[in-house]
């Protein structure tokens, strides 16, 4: 399996960054688009790696925001024939605080390559997408802020509409999160996977004690896990003291598997 960092907050010489994340996921038997970044940057930073993203078989968004789908009229405009598989509650009226829109726009939600996905959709054997809304959560973490507005009130986004990709191959199990804002804790209980590959959303915590256990927390399990986007980079170094195996993804890295 190779996965490839197209978008990301941070970038290797030669790429460009932004607030964002997209992947390009390559398994014996697929190629997999997950998320798009907020504009067509990750098209570009897809070109310079050789990627033709016109040849993707599929394409996944991890949830309702725009630095995670803002990129999907580009891709629906270059690749003609992948369908892209989004949670049934993705057009929600997702804000941060309860004066920034961070949702998706709405125009694309009748689009007929929209897959809509419930809780738990089975992509085909060994790609399975899972919301996980009914688990049972062993650490609150909060919604950092985000909120979810219904009609004129705001309440604390429950991010129905994120989920997860698990992809299972020979024994292994490898998942994929965009942003793990039901929890990078509960997720990985949840899982228990051999590899997990996405945002910690850590990056608006300080520096302290609750930072460290969060990390001492993740050494407890048996995965390896490669970090990005909203973790933070300052979290994602403090966090290494107690979790020594993480490792970051910048655009333009390569991750073989």
């Amino acid at each position: 399996m190779r996965i490839t960092c197209l978008t990301e907050n941070t970038a290797k010489p030669g790429f460009e960054a932004e607030h964002g994340l997209s992947l390009y996921i390559e398994t014996p038997g697929k190629k997999i688009l997950f998320d798009m970044g907020q504009t067509d940057l990750f098209t570009r930073n897809a070109g310079k790696m050789g990627i033709d993203l016109a040849q993707a078989d599929l394409a996944i968004l991890s949830h309702g925001h725009y630095d995670h789908g803002g990129g999907l009229p580009t891709f629906l405009t270059i690749n003609h024939h992948a369908p892209v598989y989004v949670n049934e509650h993705v057009f929600g009226a997702y804000y941060n605080g309860t004066t920034k829109y961070i949702g998706l726009g709405r125009e694309l939600q009748d689009n007929p390559r929209l897959t809509l996905t419930g809780d738990v959709h089975k992509i085909e054997e060994g790609l399975t997408l899972y919301t996980c809304n009914t688990n049972v959560k062993p650490y609150d973490l909060g919604s950092f802020g985000l909120t979810q507005r219904t009609g004129d009130e705001f309440h604390p986004d429950p991010f129905l509409h994120e989920q997860y990709l698990l992809i299972e191959e020979a024994g292994r199990k490898v998942l994929i999160s965009g942003c793990s804002h039901k929890g990078i804790l509960n997720i990985v209980q949840w899982f228990q996977p051999h590899i997990l590959v996405g945002g910690f959303h850590f990056s608006k915590l300080p520096l302290d004690e609750t930072l460290a256990n969060y990390a001492r927390i993740l050494n407890e399990s048996e995965t390896d896990f490669y970090t990005c986007h909203c973790t933070g980079t300052e979290q994602f170094a403090y966090m290494q003291q107690w979790l020594p195996g993480l490792a970051y993804l910048s655009a333009g890295d390569v991750l073989s598997l």
